[in-house]
């Protein structure tokens, strides 16, 4: 019966190890999710921007304005290649917690698969222990009826 607590406690381990994989997947989920928002954010800014003050042919704009609109959009422009990384080490993180977790589950549905084989193990265990007692009293009985049948015969 100890043997059969140990899984169970390894089974119980597993089940908590599980669900923390589970937690820290979603973690990482929603730290995607709001790299991939900041970079939607940025490249919707820069796309406004660009609206916004996209040359025209007969538009007139101080040299002055030009470098300092030039200089703004290559820092947002750096900006966006640093979130896209960022974005790319989150999505690698992701794809860890997931396997992480996959692994996790795997580890829980093996000890559930061995729990469950010794607890049938010793539900047979016991089916047959009780049998040898059934058959050791009906042997007994059976002993004592010929033994009784004998005494009646002398």
């Amino acid at each position: 019966m100890s043997a059969l607590k140990a899984f169970q406690v390894a089974a119980e381990l597993a089940e908590r190890q599980r669900d923390a994989a589970r937690q820290a997947l979603l973690d990482v989920q929603a730290a995607q999710r709001a790299a991939q928002a900041q970079l939607a954010q940025l490249t919707g800014y820069a796309g406004e921007l660009q609206g916004r003050w996209g040359m025209r042919a007969d538009s007139v704009v101080q040299p002055e304005v030009m470098r300092h609109y030039y200089q703004f959009t290559g820092r947002l422009e750096q900006a966006m290649a640093m979130q896209a990384n960022t974005l790319a080490g989150q999505d690698t993180r992701v794809a860890q917690a997931r396997q992480v977790l996959l692994q996790a589950e795997l580890r829980l549905a093996s000890l559930a698969k061995v729990l469950e084989r010794r607890r049938a193990e010793l539900a047979l265990q016991q089916q047959r222990q009780e049998q040898k007692h059934t058959d050791e009293r009906a042997a007994l009985r059976a002993g004592r009826a010929r033994a009784g049948v004998l005494n009646q015969e002398n």
